[in-house]
């Protein structure tokens, strides 16, 4: 099958199931003509976690990697009334750009946006005591080990653990990663697998998804936290 081919198959399903929707399309005009890279969810995807929060009654939810918000707002749209989303952001660029469209959405007194790097701000809401009803993890794949076990220490027995981008194309079959330039994200995803087989918290309730779509070949593994 050609990429060509997955790209309509996505624009067939979000055009008859999801239809228009002005501020998702706000945000990502937005963040392409503020030059931000094109590697948001799809809007089935968005949809889908929406979809995923709502089933679990996310009253709490923590996501790792911000980008344009885009994301965000599907997210906090699954919210819980009277819920919270707490967003974690590297870059003070992207994270202006979200802002903006969060803000655009309706959202911003339901989101908290962090600034900073995730691996510094996470400790930070453990401390705090923070703990979330669903996690989603899409940022810099090298650190999904770190951000996995930070994520397991803002859960409880009931907690949904998302994780993007886990196929990559294939290239998690590689050996070692390989010798390429994605070879450190490739590692990360990696060793994400070995945590989830092995944590006793989520190892009987995980499993992982390959996708294929605009986004081209990847998937997603999601964890229940017991």
């Amino acid at each position: 099958m050609s990429q060509e081919l997955w790209n309509e198959v996505d624009r067939y399903i979000c055009d008859r199931l999801l239809g228009e929707d002005p501020a998702l399309e706000a945000a990502l005009a937005a963040s392409d003509a503020a030059g931000l890279p094109p590697i948001a969810v799809t809007a089935n995807q968005g949809k889908l976690m929406q979809m995923l929060a709502r089933l679990r009654g996310a009253g709490r939810i923590l996501e790792i990697g911000t980008l344009g918000g885009y994301s965000t707002i599907w997210l906090a749209r699954g919210l819980e009334p009277g819920g919270r989303l707490v967003t974690l952001e590297v870059n003070p660029r992207f994270a202006a750009v979200a802002a903006e469209n969060i803000d655009r959405a309706g959202l911003g007194d339901v989101v908290e946006m962090r600034v900073g790097p995730a691996l510094e701000t996470l400790p930070a809401l453990v401390d705090e005591g923070a703990v979330f009803d669903l996690i989603f993890i899409d940022a810099d794949k090298a650190n999904y080990p770190g951000y996995f076990e930070h994520s397991l220490e803002l859960s409880r027995p009931g907690t949904v653990i998302i994780a993007d981008n886990v196929v990559r194309d294939g290239a998690i079959l590689q050996s070692g990663g390989g010798n390429g330039p994605d070879a450190e994200n490739i590692r990360g995803v990696q060793r994400l697998y070995e945590l989830l087989a092995a944590e006793p918290r989520v190892s009987t309730e995980v499993t992982a998804i390959q996708t294929v779509g605009s986004k081209g070949h990847d998937g997603f593994a999601v964890a229940l936290v017991t």
